[in-house]
């Protein structure tokens, strides 16, 4: 689990001509909320951002004028064509609290021999783990694993302190026998051929 420092600064102007203003300065607006307290409007550097938010479940510490906050981010809205951050919602956290998250599923490892296909039926899992050991991903091992052979979420090793969300018998990766082309007909080939002379 990383954590990540980032200076904020409280922000007291709103709607899209100060967000506008707020992303031309290099910078991303961002709402930090949670424990009931009132959602506080702050402003991050947006490169520090963008690099910080390249890891999953990252932990931000953030220096609000003075203040220490840790927080994890909770959505990030970014422009469809340029793909620079917009908005970010943060959620403030404690050390010592649980959160629930998703973390993404990676496989590793060779299927068995015949040209089998992985598919990833879920991408993610949504998992419990105290707020300062979340986990970046979990990896899963499909060394040897024949066609019709799948892993479900209860089959996959979590690391200490982190209990399972996601439904136990969810599947998260299946093993696919390939599909092998079938032969045209002699008759649709000649068929074909004709048509195209």
């Amino acid at each position: 689990m990383s954590e990540v420092k980032i200076a904020a600064t409280l922000r007291s102007e709103f709607g899209k001509g100060a967000a506008r203003k707020i992303r031309r300065d290099a910078k991303v607006p961002g709402v930090l909320y949670g424990h009931g307290s009132d959602p506080v409007h702050v402003t991050l550097p947006a490169h520090e951002l963008q690099m910080a938010l390249r890891t999953p479940n990252v932990l931000l510490s953030l220096d609000i004028e003075g203040r220490n906050e840790l927080a994890i981010p909770k959505a990030a809205q970014r422009d469809p064509l340029k793909g620079f951050l917009e908005h970010v919602d943060l959620l403030l956290v404690k050390r010592g609290e649980k959160v629930t998250v998703e973390v993404p599923v990676t496989a590793e490892g060779e299927l068995a021999a015949g040209g089998n296909l992985l598919e990833h039926v879920l991408g993610t899992l949504s998992v419990e783990a105290e707020a300062t050991r979340l986990p970046e991903a979990v990896t899963v091992s499909v060394e040897g694993l024949e066609a019709g052979a799948s892993v479900l979420a209860q089959d996959i090793a979590l690391p200490a302190g982190v209990t399972l969300v996601t439904e136990g018998d969810a599947v998260v990766l299946q093993v696919l026998a390939a599909q092998a082309e079938e032969p045209a007909a002699e008759g649709e080939t000649e068929a074909a051929e004709g048509a195209e002379a």
